[in-house]
């Protein structure tokens, strides 16, 4: 190989071999940021675009150290000529910083067109709500199957009782952020994968993979780790560094489908499964987040399998997440009538409260929170239970305020709504189940006494007394 006088190696002389060198870099170094940033392939994403800046700035980069091996000479620039040099640049390099240009003009406009401030019809119609009667339309559910826990007892429970199993404690941790909590053979329970304790850990048990999940009962506050038949442990999960990461496995299947964050879920037959829901953007460019459909991949073999909406298996608890579900919701409330008033008068206007919990009824899970008003002030309007899954049928169900979705989705939302001011809490009354998802109710209670109930703040439940008065307290 030729070398100049200094030993070092000479850069191609031609524009073309330059050029070619300046590829190669950028699609070496592209791939390496692709691996391990995983954006999305798609013009909707804003990883997309921090995706392309990053490759042409890379390119940039090369074309500068590359060009700068040129000194003087014929066709060259004296050095320290500054504006010889950037001329050289733009000639080498105009197509990049016309791609560049383009980009930036996209993201400008794409951002300006999903503007609420533009578009607040279209995202108050994202959720269309109906009157309904309280009376008429709230059953009631026996005390036994309200959990009595919250997330973090379980998660306690969950990590306490996996430090109780010698042969796993060393190797292997209680993944807390990655628990979820589901309806389980008709029981509200919170389910968790295990993790390895590090990547030492992972290397010498990678080839069994995760051995078990950890299950804890939301009523009976028991704790048990299910350990997996031999040799079919769990492949994919968020702590595989490599190839087998969830993330990544789905985005090399799917390099084109914005996913929300994967959840942790259990069939009947307590076969692991992650659940990706597919995230599209509604308004604009950018604005309008929605749910499409979910992607269902085995934790053990990682075969995956893209359902729409409609098809989602029963079984699914948690399609929609808790935060999406309350920012639709905000944004119904607070541009009920137009965005100048949800900034001047704010006529009508209502949020969700801060915080959310779960309750189980009929074989289905609810996230509920609270409504309250505009000003932020103690007293709640009423609450908002929403199924997070996706039921198989459209139920027969009448009379309350629902919360209706366009029904290219069919997800069916509930919220019941008290009087204006402090409203009654009506303990182990709910909204009989919705079998299938799109609306959702907005109830009128009768008048009464308030009474003590679920404390939503901070997404804390606290002690709920029975008819008996008797109160379900956490073992000190």
């Amino acid at each position: 190989m030729k070398r100049n006088a200094d030993g070092t190696v000479p850069a191609p002389s031609g524009k073309a071999g330059r050029t070619l060198l300046n590829l190669a870099v950028t699609l070496v170094l592209g791939a390496v940021y692709f691996y391990v940033a995983i954006p999305a392939v798609n013009p909707q994403s804003g990883e997309f675009y921090s995706f392309v800046f990053m490759l042409c700035v890379i390119y940039l980069l090369c074309a500068l150290v590359t060009s700068g091996f040129q000194g003087k000479g014929k066709g060259g620039f004296a050095k320290g000529r500054v504006k010889d040099y950037f001329h050289f640049i733009k000639q080498q390099c105009l197509p990049v910083g016309i791609l560049l240009v383009v980009m930036l003009a996209v993201v400008i406009i794409g951002e300006i067109i999903s503007l609420p401030v533009f578009r607040a019809g279209a995202y108050r119609d994202l959720l269309t709500v109906e009157d309904g009667e309280f009376a008429q339309d709230i059953g009631q559910i026996s005390f036994d199957e309200i959990p009595t826990l919250d997330k973090d007892a379980a998660n306690f429970l969950g990590d306490r009782q996996m430090g109780t199993l010698s042969d796993m404690v060393s190797q292997f941790e209680y993944a807390d952020t990655q628990s979820t909590q589901i309806n389980y053979q008709g029981r509200p329970v919170r389910v968790a994968p295990i993790a390895y304790a590090d990547l030492i850990k992972w290397f010498t048990n990678r080839g069994e993979g995760l051995p078990a999940y950890v299950l804890v009962d939301m009523v009976t506050q028991e704790a048990q780790v299910v350990r997996l038949p031999e040799g079919e442990g769990m492949k994919y999960s968020f702590s595989e560094p490599l190839n087998r990461n969830i993330m990544r496995h789905l985005r090399f299947q799917y390099p084109t489908y914005m996913f929300s964050t994967p959840r942790f879920e259990i069939d009947e037959n307590g076969d692991p499964w992650w659940i990706a829901p597919k995230v599209v953007k509604t308004i604009g460019l950018f604005g309008g987040t929605d749910i499409e459909g979910a992607v269902l991949c085995s934790a053990i073999t990682g075969e995956s399998t893209y359902y729409p909406l409609e098809e989602i298996p029963t079984w699914v608890d948690n399609v929609f997440t808790p935060d999406l579900i309350m920012q639709q919701y905000d944004f119904h409330g607070t541009l009920i009538n137009g965005f100048i008033n949800s900034v001047l008068g704010q006529r009508d206007v209502t949020v969700t409260t801060q915080g959310y919990n779960y309750i189980a009824m009929n074989d289905d899970v609810y996230v509920y929170t609270g409504v309250t008003s505009a000003n932020a002030d103690q007293s709640n309007l009423g609450f908002l239970p929403v199924q997070p899954g996706l039921p198989a049928q459209q139920p027969a169900h009448q009379g309350d305020q629902v919360l209706r979705r366009p029904r290219r989705h069919r997800v069916r939302r509930h919220v019941l709504r008290h009087g204006r001011g402090a409203g009654p809490g009506v303990p182990g009354h709910l909204p009989p189940a919705a079998e299938h998802r799109r609306p959702a109710h907005l109830l009128h209670p009768p008048e009464g006494p308030e009474q003590p109930g679920e404390d939503l703040r901070h997404g804390q439940c606290g002690p709920v007394p029975d008819r008996g008065h008797r109160e379900h307290r956490l073992p000190v």
